[in-house]
């Protein structure tokens, strides 16, 4: 496990050691002398010159230390100055502490950096998290919609918006870097990653990159446009992933193939990294998924001839969570081939969280048999110390504890209110003949309501993946926020009977239907992240269809599906008076009935087909045989309600 606050007995005794080393001639460079005039150290120097100092100074070792992201909890101080790592990440779920408060994760971060600021040149590192949809690992964050409910909003305003404020919520715990956002375009919701993408269209993606400019920062009138930029210390370094076609898989199978000519490569899945190299996105991530059987992280033309020469981008590549080992079948198999075909291929950092030791022995192998030319590990190095000086790194490697309030502040609450207010879907309002069932009145004329379903009162499941672990989980009892239920009893009138029942039998509904006014059902999928969420049946799990059934066929309804996608259902549509998509809403579960009782209209426009049945998949906008049981861009509208 990672040293919370340090541990600098050890990073003295590492240093004392490195010295030694250096004065008997086994490390190629002298220490460098504080006031020594090095340029590197001279924020008044242009970029290029100080990169090129300091690159200049730097041995194999260092080199190959900077190229390596290694776990949290490996990354104690002195493993740091030991192999001059350059990297540390977070994976889902890695924390130093259950529950831990913002002073801990800096104190963490910290004692890190201490050990890399003690080695020979002091070069920082960058710690990494992933921010999928806010500060997701990190305990009473604010947890904001997943990109695909962010999709239906069409607001690339409120997108940046929301980057900002993630930002300064991860800046809370110390840490400048977030592999996010995902800009994947899916195309096939049985995809366990698909609520991570803004949409099946890439200009709804396209658009939404706008939140790259709220976690960065906007490139100010007159500065450069494609380079990687860094607003300030409130801001984060971004990361668009998984490049290329992610998406695209067959059966949306994760990390799999994705079959399609060149062509369509470009116009589905490229576009929005288009967008993302002109923001300025500081890193680039690698997809697992091959393009026509050959393995991305070790794609040599798009990563190297396409994104870096063609597109000009000039931040760095780093590779997915393991992602060299998943080159051979099965993994691992053969690592210096790996390492070899994904250095080559042109990915500049490698996310190696445990086998650290290995990757270094063998790239300095590979690097020192000629395997693997000194140019493409400068060009490697470069560009990772680009994003550093570029991030103020060198001038502000600590963290900054004046911005622990930022964390799950109400500003950013509100924000994600907003958010969830947004991204709504209306797909149906009362049945044939009858008058809109929404807005729902605060004051039902008995006096009573029923509320049903497992996700109403469940912040765990209306958060979903990637909240606190890598999967999620269920329950109410893992961060703070406000479940939908709970939004229920706060919007109606006060004496308002809010009968809560989470999975009612046709008994219960018989002997009660008379008394109830309203039925507000409240299900969906349980949480679920990547190859873990693949599912070719897409059905609402039970018990989920036989409350539909139960509640629905007795009372007027309305079902509120918490989901990360589309799911079947065509079978429950005429038995249910009106359907909201309210997708993975986050923390703040008040927004989801701000628009239910009317203080705020539906606006949300799907930016999914959603489809009848499994079989028609996949079906997207545009495609010649197109027959959905809602189409893309379909959203009902309602106006806010005078009460």
């Amino acid at each position: 496990m990672g040293v919370p606050g340090g541990g600098g007995g050890r990073v003295a005794i590492a240093a004392a050691c490195l010295l030694l080393l250096q004065l008997c001639g086994c490390v190629a460079a002298l220490p460098m002398k504080s006031g020594d005039g090095a340029k590197y150290k001279d924020p008044s120097q242009p970029l290029n010159t100080r990169i090129d100092d300091l690159l200049g100074r730097m041995t194999l070792a260092e080199k190959i230390g900077q190229m390596s992201q290694i776990e949290r909890e490996n990354a104690t101080a002195d493993v740091i100055n030991k192999y001059f790592i350059g990297s540390v990440l977070s994976g889902g779920g890695s924390v130093p502490a259950k529950n831990a408060p913002p002073e801990a994760w800096m104190s963490m971060v910290n004692g890190m950096q201490s050990g890399a600021l003690s080695t020979r040149l002091g070069i920082p590192i960058m710690y990494g998290i992933d921010a999928v949809h806010g500060h997701g690992n990190v305990y009473k964050a604010t947890i904001f919609p997943h990109n695909v409910g962010l999709g239906c909003t069409r607001d690339p305003e409120l997108a940046k918006r929301i980057g900002a404020a993630v930002a300064l919520e991860v800046r809370a715990t110390g840490i400048p870097y977030v592999f996010a956002p995902c800009v994947a375009v899916c195309r096939d919701p049985r995809w366990g990653r698909c609520y991570e993408s803004f949409s099946e269209h890439a200009g709804v993606v396209q658009n939404m990159t706008s939140i790259i400019s709220g976690f960065q920062g906007e490139i100010p009138p007159g500065g450069r446009l494609g380079a990687p930029f860094l607003a300030g210390q409130r801001s984060v370094a971004a990361c668009s992933k998984h490049y290329v076609g992610d998406g695209g898989t067959t059966k949306g199978i994760n990390e799999n193939n994705t079959v399609a000519t060149f062509h369509e490569l470009l116009s589905i899945h490229m576009p929005p990294y288009y967008n993302a190299v002109i923001r300025g996105v500081s890193t680039v991530m690698i997809s697992y998924s091959s393009w026509n059987g050959v393995k991305m992280h070790s794609n040599h033309f798009l990563i190297t001839d396409y994104l870096k020469n063609k597109l000009r981008f000039r931040g760095f590549v780093i590779s997915d969570w393991q992602g060299l080992d998943r080159i051979t079948s099965p993994e691992h198999a053969d690592y210096l081939l790996s390492i070899k075909l994904g250095i080559l291929a042109g990915i500049d950092m490698i996310m190696i969280p445990y086998t650290y030791t290995e990757f270094i022995d063998d790239l300095t192998l590979l690097v020192n048999n000629g395997t693997i030319p000194m140019s493409r590990i400068d060009d490697a190095v470069r560009r990772i110390l680009r994003v550093k000086f570029t991030m103020g790194l060198f001038e502000h490697p600590y963290a900054d504890p004046s911005l622990t309030g930022e964390l799950g502040k109400q500003e950013h609450r509100d924000l994600a209110r907003e958010a969830v207010r947004k991204s709504l879907v209306l797909l149906k309002n009362g049945k044939p003949g009858d008058k809109p069932l929404l807005p729902l009145p605060k004051k039902p004329h008995g006096g009573s309501i029923l509320v049903a379903g497992s996700h109403a009162d469940d912040l765990g499941s209306q958060c979903g993946g990637w909240t606190i672990t890598w999967q999620g989980l269920t329950g109410n009892n893992l961060t703070a926020g406000t479940t939908i239920l709970d939004g229920i009893k706060s919007s109606v009138v006060p004496g308002t009977d809010v009968v809560y029942s989470e999975n009612p039998d046709a008994g219960f509904i018989q002997q009660n239907k008379a008394k109830f006014d309203y039925a507000i059902v409240v299900v969906g999928e349980p949480p679920y992240s990547e190859q873990f969420g693949d599912n070719l049946n897409l059905t609402i799990p039970a018990p989920g269809p036989a409350i539909i059934e139960n509640v629905c066929g007795s009372i007027k309804c309305v079902v509120v599906l918490i989901s990360g996608r589309p799911l079947v259902m065509e079978p429950y549509i005429n038995t249910i008076d009106a359907l909201v998509a309210a997708w993975l809403p986050g923390t703040e579960g008040n927004g989801v009935t701000d628009v239910l009782f009317g203080d705020y209209g539906f606006t949300g426009k799907l930016s999914r087909t959603w489809f009848r049945s499994v079989d028609q998949l996949p079906m997207n906008v545009g495609d010649a045989h197109y027959d959905p049981l809602f189409p893309f861009g379909f959203g009902l509208e309602t106006q806010p309600s005078a009460y």
